[in-house]
């Protein structure tokens, strides 16, 4: 199927179809970034093999599985993370929120390698626990991964982590579990545009049981608003 328009339309006249290959590699990403949202923050700590720490951004975030547990992040073209990554396969997921956001923009600098960002952006670098890069310590949660794939395709690279280790601030754990609003993370949008949360919904999880012969939509569980 031939795409709907031959470049992004100012003003959306019909429904839009596309394929990656229609458009300029820009213009297909402004769509899906402003598409996927919001997108969590991987604050992705590395070690070189000389010993160099590194800190890096990346909005291709994710957690994926729980048995056993997975993070993912993807990197366009060849970073100093994946660089790093492929001399100690280790890193640790720092988790931002909006305390650090304008830190962990700072580390969006594309740095020369040899250059430690942990002290350009002024943060601390401490030792974790299982994995030899160091965490943020201004950052209220970490995830220590071990590298288990780095998948290279073209100029996409996606590193594949397994989680061994995590910490959690106490300031950010009410009632038996992290509250969201506390950690108050910062998630990415399209563009320079961030976001924290908003309304917070709670929507049980319906059972079999409640729904067998239910056309009635007023019978199902509801959501409950925070």
């Amino acid at each position: 199927m031939a795409a709907s328009h031959d470049t992004p339309p100012q003003v959306l006249d019909r429904p839009l179809e596309v394929a990656p290959a229609d458009w300029s590699n820009r213009d297909f990403y402004q769509i899906m970034t402003a598409l996927v949202i919001p997108r969590p923050i991987g604050w992705i700590s590395t070690l070189s093999a000389k010993g160099v720490p590194n800190v890096a951004p990346y909005s291709y975030f994710n957690l994926l599985g729980n048995d056993p547990f997975y993070c993912a992040f993807g990197s366009t073209g060849v970073k100093d993370s994946l660089a790093n990554l492929r001399e100690v396969p280790q890193f640790v997921a720092n988790i931002v929120t909006l305390d650090v956001l304008e830190k962990m923009n700072f580390t969006a600098t594309d740095f020369p390698r040899d250059e430690d960002e942990f002290k350009w952006a002024g943060l601390t670098a401490v030792p974790s626990q299982k994995v030899r890069p160091f965490r943020v310590g201004e950052a209220k949660a970490h995830l220590e991964c071990e590298v288990v794939q780095i998948i290279d395709d073209n100029n996409t690279h996606i590193t594949l982590g397994r989680i061994v280790h995590a910490h959690v601030d106490p300031s950010v754990w009410k009632e038996g579990r992290v509250d969201p609003r506390l950690l108050n993370p910062v998630c990415r949008l399209s563009g320079s545009a961030y976001a924290t949360l908003g309304e917070v919904i709670n929507v049980p999880r319906p059972e079999w049981k409640d729904v067998q012969g239910t056309k009635d939509k007023a019978a199902m569980p509801r959501a409950e608003r925070r």
